[in-house]
């Protein structure tokens, strides 16, 4: 009976050191697993009784985001668009797959920021803050070229999809080389 109570006294005194930036943090998560699911998810997916397991769903990643949540979060919110365009008959738009896009990189980099962070760290707003232009930067950089990919795969007589395909696996392997050449310098 002690081991419990000594359970106990461990949580209360943790639940009472947590601080208000990881907090945050983990509220971010859950927004923005429970955007990415409202974009990709049909209304009337929405609107039913699986509602209540989409919030579920965004709940795991923001209590816990070193665990395989994050992933079955961002698997979740893909099988919803998948069911949308597929089950639903909702016509793609490059809006709403650019917005599920970034929403779903949001949710990785925030959860990686979240794994780091103790749940009483006192952590200077400014880092937040350049944690979050540097996502931003990222999202416009691959939203700008995924644009260009997309206005290039319309040109032609469908050759242009052939093109847009072969400078998207291009761009991929200069990215992944230039990944590797920087884990070499180090």
């Amino acid at each position: 009976m002690t081991v419990v109570a000594d359970r106990l006294r461990g949580a209360r005194t943790a639940l009472t050191r947590v601080s208000l930036t990881p907090l945050l943090v983990r509220v971010g998560i859950f927004l923005s697993v429970l955007l990415g699911m409202v974009l990709a998810y049909p209304a009337e997916v929405l609107l039913g009784r699986s509602f209540g397991g989409l919030l579920l769903v965004a709940v795991l990643p923001a209590l816990s985001p070193r665990r395989v949540w994050p992933t079955f979060a961002a698997l979740v919110t893909v099988g919803g668009w998948l069911v949308a365009t597929d089950g639903y008959g909702r016509p793609i738009a490059l809006w709403r797959l650019l917005a599920v896009a970034a929403v779903l990189y949001l949710t990785h980099t925030v959860c990686a920021l979240a794994a780091v962070l103790p749940y009483d760290a006192v952590v200077d707003p400014e880092l937040i803050v350049r944690w979050l232009l540097r996502a931003g930067a990222v999202l416009l950089a691959t939203s700008v070229l995924g644009v260009l990919l997309v206005e290039l795969a319309a040109v032609g007589d469908g050759r242009g999809v052939q093109a847009a395909t072969v400078a998207g696996l291009a761009l991929a392997a200069v990215v992944t080389a230039l990944l590797g050449w920087l884990l070499r310098r180090k």
